[in-house]
């Protein structure tokens, strides 16, 4: 039986090892691998043209550096929410990508911080192939094998909590890679916390901004910064400057104490209503943490920042304002509370379960159309 076992487990591996050395073992067939760069495949995630950026895959703009504070800065040179897509007729895919920090953390997955999940397009759904084990600075992994060489398109979702310098895919030498057509759907815009940022999930397609990607086949801007999501001005006035179906605003983790909610939440709407005065915005409330059901001071606390939240929202709708969507999450993560992994931070299944949640109110309140 350990035998059968032992054969089946190589049967089905088709990634690649990296020796204490940091020599690449390659398996069968690696040599004949034919890389390409940015050229050959489509970046989403982002509208920020490359020209303004110190790299294709930042976040913000390079001026930029000097606006926000060093912390959003650093952390908006991880590709959260970024991904590539492009059309092949190769018989493998593989990846090669280098990180920025190759950084590690107690309670997220390598996988989920500086791995890369590969899909394919199957009958109009995004499906699940294979994720890119990251194993130091440099990576390189053999993500699928043996196929037939028909024409399919492909999406990968780069790293949530790590920046890439580049990354490069793998086809064999008889084949092409080629970009996509871009989309003509309007994008989302997401700005806020870790949980935006996608901590932390086992890997980059579970975050539940890359979630809502595949599942509505729709391009998703992710401003989350881990710690830092505080409605700022200085990134209310960048995510101005787009043209989103609407906005969703879930900083309200960061946003202690309560003043600083009633000091920031107008203030961000009123700068996105200078450039798009009928777009709407959701204002997500404060996630339940399972730690509210017997912690008295952190539920006093969490009642107070909700009840601050939806002060400034009543004040707003009083003021005659429009299209402002105040979004009470009550169990959107479930019941049961399973979907944390440290009583804030979310899992797979606290990103699936948020992530239908969201989805089933953006169809509610009609805000897919575009």
């Amino acid at each position: 039986m350990k035998r059968i076992l032992l054969c089946l487990s190589l049967f089905f591996f088709v990634g690649c090892h990296q020796n204490s050395s940091n020599n690449i073992l390659y398996s069968s067939g690696f040599d004949d691998i034919k890389y390409f760069g940015k050229d050959s495949f489509l970046l989403e995630g982002t509208d920020i043209p490359e020209s303004l950026k110190e790299n294709i895959y930042d976040r913000l703009p390079a001026s930029y550096k000097e606006i926000v504070r060093e912390p959003v800065w650093d952390l908006s040179k991880n590709s959260a929410g970024l991904s590539i897509r492009f059309l092949s007729n190769s018989s493998v895919i593989t990846a090669k990508w280098e990180l920025l920090n190759n950084l590690s953390m107690d309670h997220m997955p390598d996988t989920g911080i500086k791995g890369i999940d590969l899909y394919y397009r199957n009958n109009n759904q995004w499906q699940y192939i294979n994720t890119g084990l990251p194993v130091g600075f440099k990576n390189e992994y053999r993500l699928v094998d043996n196929m037939t060489n028909e024409v399919r398109e492909y999406k990968i979702f780069l790293p949530l909590y790590d920046g890439l310098k580049k990354i490069e895919i793998g086809i064999d030498n008889s084949s092409f890679i080629r970009k996509p057509e871009k989309s003509k759907k309007k994008p989302i815009i997401f700005y806020g916390t870790s949980i935006t940022q996608g901590a932390s999930a086992s890997r980059p397609g579970m975050a539940h901004t890359n979630i809502i990607s595949r599942k509505l086949d729709r391009n998703i801007i992710n401003f989350g910064f881990s710690g830092n999501g505080r409605m700022e001005q200085s990134i209310s006035k960048l995510i101005s400057k787009s043209n989103p179906a609407f906005y969703v605003i879930e900083c309200m983790p960061n946003m202690y104490p309560p003043e600083m909610i009633t000091s920031n939440t107008i203030p961000l709407v009123d700068s996105i209503r200078s450039k798009n005065p009928e777009t709407t915005i959701i204002l997500v409330d404060l996630f339940i943490s399972p730690l509210t059901v017997l912690d008295n001071k952190k539920n006093i606390v969490s009642e107070e920042m909700n009840n601050s939240l939806r002060t400034e929202y009543e004040k707003m709708i009083n003021n005659g304002y429009d299209n402002i969507i105040y979004l009470e999450t009550g169990n959107a993560l479930g019941s049961d509370f399973e979907g944390t992994v440290d009583a804030l931070h979310f899992t797979d299944l606290g990103f699936s379960r948020y992530s239908n949640f969201l989805i089933e109110k953006f169809k509610e309140y009609n805000l897919l159309i575009n």
